[in-house]
Order: C-alpha cells, then structure tokens, then sequence
C-alpha cells in the first residue's frame, strides 16, 4: 500500500523536480520549457536530468531540497521541510510565503 501511495500521490515528477518547475510556472507564469530550462541551470544538470528519479534523488539531496523517501532507509542528516522550502527559496531565487512569515518572525 504504501507504494501504491506514493505513486498516487506523488504528481507526476514530485520525486523528481516536478515540483520545482511548477512552482515557477505558478509564480512567474512561465512556461513550461522556459521552468525547465530556469530550474535545470539552477540545480546544473541537463533538461533531461530532470525527470530522472534517481539523479535527482542526489541531487535534491546534496542541495538540501528534501527527498521523497519511498522505501529507503531514512536519512537523518535531510533536511526537515521547513528547511527544505527555505533552500528552494534561496535556490530559485523565489519567495515561498511559509518561508517570508518564518523570516519576519525570527524563526528562520
């Protein structure tokens, strides 16, 4: 079950970078090659790297941008999700409001 779970609700590319390119196209109203292209130079992998599962395990996990764990032994130097949206803020050069309340007020 818990497979079948993630695969559900996993958007199509979550554990890739799926969720990377669509917050941009949602803040920035860009368009989905020109996200892909932005968010492929952020992280500095190929276009195609990002629909990679495993590489962008790694690399979500060595830029601290938290891992869909599936099965996997847990991490426990990852980042928590709260630390997680913060480097993607910083990453994407993107303001995240979970992130913006947490600054204003002292927490992060």
């Amino acid at each position: 079950m818990p497979v079948a779970h993630g695969v559900a609700a996993g958007m199509g590319g979550m554990r890739a970078s799926g969720d990377l390119v669509a917050r941009l196209q949602m803040a920035r109203g860009m368009r989905l090659a020109e996200a892909k292209a932005y968010v492929a130079d952020r992280l500095g992998v190929a276009e195609g790297d990002l629909s990679d599962c495993a590489a962008m395990q790694e690399v979500r996990g060595d830029l601290g941008l938290g891992r869909i764990a599936d099965g996997e032994a847990p991490r426990p130097f990852d980042p928590s999700p709260a630390e997680a949206k913060a480097a993607i803020s910083r990453l994407l050069e993107l303001p995240i409001n979970s992130v913006e309340r947490r600054r204003v007020h002292g927490a992060a």
